[in-house]
């Protein structure tokens, strides 16, 4: 089981989730495109707030990747998010931060030493049914192929993050 801080969940008090990478032009915009479709598809839109933030300042700006929105427009879902660094009022915000590597993780905990905060990050494939090695692998140099198994990854594993935060929605 995951252990994190848990609350609920209610359209007057939405959960703040992000899903943090390096750049923040491959895997966390997916994973941000990725429970934004999941929510609107289950009609819980009202009940989340989602944003995807990288580590590193080098993409800020820019859309997603064009494969990362290739693979993603092929599956019907739409990546909006524009390129952004973590910032450390983001740590006191969201509820939950979602790293896509164990780096991306250690990256965010070097930004504050309080132990409230450190709980609220976890790894996306914490709630990986098939979770490897624990890591969404970085595509950003590789071929499509990289790009259709970050999806397929980050796919199943929100899948599982929003029933496993379904059980905090108070309707």
């Amino acid at each position: 089981m995951i252990d994190f801080p848990r609350r609920p969940i209610t359209k007057e008090d939405p959960y703040k989730i992000i899903f943090i990478c390096l750049g923040n032009i491959c895997r966390s915009p997916t994973a941000e495109g990725v429970f934004q479709h999941l929510v609107n598809q289950t009609g819980l839109e009202l009940y989340f707030e989602i944003d995807s933030a990288g580590t590193g300042a080098w993409h800020v700006g820019q859309p997603a990747n064009s494969k990362s929105q290739s693979v993603a427009q092929e599956r019907g879902v739409e990546l909006h998010s524009v390129a952004r660094k973590l910032v450390h009022s983001d740590l006191e915000y969201f509820d939950m931060i979602v790293a896509m590597d164990f780096n991306n993780r250690e990256d965010i905990l070097s930004m504050s030493n309080r132990s409230d905060l450190h709980e609220k990050v976890i790894l996306l494939r914490d709630f990986d049914p098939d979770p490897d090695d624990g890591q969404v692998p970085d595509p950003y140099h590789g071929e499509m192929d990289g790009f259709n198994e970050v999806y397929e990854i980050v796919n199943r594993s929100c899948e599982e993050l929003l029933d496993f935060l379904k059980h905090d929605i108070r309707h």
